[in-house]
C-alpha cells in the first residue's frame, strides 16, 4: 500500500487556530499603534505651526491679528517665509481648529482627535483616550495624550 502525502484535516485546523489567535493579539496592537502614530503627528504638525507662529511674532511683535478659527487663513501671513507648508489636517485628517483674539497677543491651535469632535472647553492635562481634544495654547501643550491610550 502507498502511503499518501500531504496534510490532514486535524493539522490544517490546527494551523488555522494558531493563525486566528496570533490575529487576535496582533490586530489591536497594530490599531493601537497607528492612533498613537496619528497622535505624534498632529502633536507633531502643531508645534510646527506653532513655531512659524513665534517666528512672525518675533518680527511683528504679535502673532497675526485675524479672528479665525481655522488654521488656512493665518496662511497668507505665515507661509512661506515662516513655514514652507502650513499643515491643515491632524493625524484623523479632520481639520485642525485656530482660536486667536484678533490683537496678536494670544492662540490656540486645537485637534479634535480621533472623536472628530471639538471639545468645547478642554480640561487641560495629560489625557489617556484617543478621543480627547489635542490643544496647543500660547507657546505650550495645554492638554496632550500621554500615557497607556484607550479607545
Amino acid at each position: 500500500m502507498k502511503r499518501q502525502k500531504g496534510f490532514t484535516l486535524i493539522e490544517l485546523l490546527i494551523v488555522v487556530a494558531i493563525i486566528g489567535i496570533i490575529a487576535a493579539i496582533a490586530i489591536p496592537n497594530l490599531l493601537n499603534a497607528i492612533n498613537r502614530g496619528r497622535q505624534k503627528r498632529t502633536m507633531s504638525d502643531i508645534r510646527s505651526i506653532a513655531t512659524a507662529m513665534e517666528a512672525y511674532s518675533v518680527d511683528f511683535n504679535f502673532y497675526p491679528r485675524v479672528a479665525t478659527t481655522t488654521v488656512i487663513q493665518v496662511e497668507t501671513y505665515i507661509t512661506p517665509t515662516f513655514i514652507k507648508r502650513l499643515p491643515l489636517n491632524d493625524g484623523w485628517n479632520q481639520q485642525l481648529a485656530l482660536y486667536m483674539d484678533g490683537n496678536g497677543t494670544n492662540y490656540t491651535i486645537q485637534s479634535s482627535a480621533k472623536g472628530a469632535v471639538m471639545e468645547g472647553s478642554p480640561t487641560g492635562g495629560a489625557k489617556t483616550d484617543f478621543a480627547d481634544d489635542i490643544v496647543f495654547t500660547n507657546g505650550q501643550f495645554y492638554q496632550w495624550p500621554e500615557g497607556m491610550q484607550t479607545n
